[in-house]
């Protein structure tokens, strides 16, 4: 039980100095990134019968630059951690919101309001697991890859290729394990049998996350250069001493 409650208390610790070490403004557009996902989601796009796309395709790039420039400069654990937090936040937001839309208000119709803040809970289910599942994978892929490529390589090529095929990768299994889970699980269930096949599923997960690849690599040097400034400026300083101390 002792090292039990050290290593909540070295982890609470932890959290706490990363927090103050992430510059607020990376965190905070993370976590807004996840909710305006979950939000955008509920409109399609586009769809065609080998291809689907949500709103939530235009700001998932910014969720997983934030987290690649987290991986990079902090690594995998950090930004695993931050991913959690923004999940929680995502989780108590819609909370607010499925409150909100189920208060009754004679003021006016407001149908279309409760329809999309009220949300669907499997729908949030299957979005939070899949952005968890696609987050930890995303972040070990990126930092991988940075490791093995790291000797004799120029910073900008690292951190293109990582941050290229960890995305792809981390993408697809977030779209794949989120269709899997809301369209072959319970929408047959509770949307009066509609329902995707896993093929279809991975067909659209796949062309999906190769539009969300290209966005990706038109936003990356924003990422690149905010990694570079960070790395000059000495950012997170307390954390990295913080880290170092405990391999000690």
């Amino acid at each position: 039980m002792d090292k039990v409650t050290a290593w909540i208390k070295r982890e609470q610790e932890e959290m706490e100095i990363l927090l103050r070490s992430i510059p607020a403004t990376v965190v905070t557009l993370f976590v807004v990134s996840v909710i305006c996902m979950n939000l955008l989601a509920n409109k399609t796009l586009l769809q065609l019968d080998w291809i689907a796309l949500d709103g939530g395709i235009l700001i998932s790039w910014l969720s997983f630059m934030c987290m690649d420039i987290i991986t990079k400069h902090f690594g995998p654990k950090a930004s695993n951690k931050i991913s959690l937090l923004a999940a929680a936040i995502n989780l108590l937001t819609c909370l607010i919101f499925f409150a909100a839309s189920a208060i009754p208000s004679n003021a006016s119709d407001y149908t279309a309001f409760n329809s999309i803040f009220g949300g669907t809970w499997f729908v949030l289910l299957g979005s939070t697991v899949a952005f968890l599942s696609s987050a930890v994978i995303n972040n070990m892929l990126n930092w991988m890859i940075g490791r093995a490529l790291e000797e004799n390589r120029s910073e900008r090529f690292v951190y293109c290729v990582q941050t290229y095929i960890s995305t792809l990768v981390g993408q697809f299994l977030d779209n794949f394990i989120f269709s899997v889970i809301v369209f072959v699980g319970f929408a047959p269930v509770f949307w009066d049998g509609f329902h995707w096949t896993v093929l279809q599923c991975a067909a659209c997960a796949l062309t999906g996350a190769v539009a969300e690849l290209i966005m990706e690599i038109v936003f990356s040097p924003i990422g690149y250069r905010i990694v570079t400034k960070w790395k000059a400026a000495n950012v997170g300083k307390e954390y990295m001493d913080y880290i170092e101390k405990g391999k000690k």
